[in-house]
């Protein structure tokens, strides 16, 4: 195998592939920029490292992955990873805390707290980069195609909201938040895939998604607007019990 002198990170994926396949790898360095060009206009490639088998060569850490009949990971294909990932540490912090707090895995904070967890990570990712949120936004939230500004304005009020969730404080201005962007957030949506059956990217977890908009980006809507009004339904409810 041909890499640079300071080894690249597909450098250090390719070797460890190989050795973990059984081979014995000569590991051949450049050393200079110099040397690196010429290995490059001599095979006609563009990126080192390149994999050598048998004195043909197979190419960089894709293609080797390819050569072995490993899967290659299509970096533009859908997925649903990233939400399933988020909802699956919000759900693990809800029943930690819950545990911490009231010495019980599953009551009725847990639920609570899980729905205003994601709120806030699900806010985290927008705001890693808002103004790429807020362009993919465009695509199909009803209120930001009438006013721009509202795709910058979203990520922090869904934060807001679920901080005061989580703290179960504020709830004048936390439920109406939710209520407000979760309905809106639901409605635009539900038209864009369900009635005008366009396939787009969902910016429920930054603008640089791969999450297809549809059902994970309508539940996040309704979750939403299901704990504003749980949180003005439940003091009722509970004095009933």
């Amino acid at each position: 195998m041909v890499m640079p002198k300071h080894t690249c990170p597909y450098g250090l994926k390719a070797l460890d592939l190989l050795r973990r396949e059984g081979f014995s790898v000569d590991d051949h360095h450049l050393t200079t920029r110099s040397e690196t060009d010429a290995f490059k206009a001599e095979h006609e490639v563009a990126t080192t490292p390149q994999v050598f088998i048998d004195g043909r060569r197979i190419g960089g850490y894709d293609d080797l992955r390819r050569y072995l009949g490993k899967r290659v990971r299509d970096k533009d294909a859908v997925t649903y990873v990233p939400v399933i990932a988020l909802f699956g540490v919000a759900a693990a912090m809800a029943l930690s805390a819950s545990w911490a707090i009231e010495q019980s895995l599953f009551t009725v904070r847990a639920a609570e707290w899980f729905i205003a967890f994601a709120m806030c990570l699900l806010a985290l990712q927008k705001l890693k980069d808002v103004e790429s949120f807020a362009t993919m936004f465009l695509n199909y939230d009803l209120l930001a195609k009438r006013w721009v500004p509202y795709g910058r304005i979203y990520p922090f009020a869904e934060l807001a909201a679920g901080v005061l969730m989580v703290a179960g404080t504020m709830m004048w201005l936390s439920v109406p938040i939710a209520l407000f962007i979760g309905t809106i957030g639901a409605v635009s949506v539900f038209y864009a895939v369900y009635i005008e059956r366009r396939e787009l990217k969902c910016a429920c977890v930054g603008g640089d998604s791969k999450v297809p908009l549809g059902f994970v980006s309508l539940t996040e809507n309704v979750m939403m607007v299901a704990m504003a009004v749980w949180m003005v339904a439940k003091p009722s409810l509970l004095a009933t019990h």
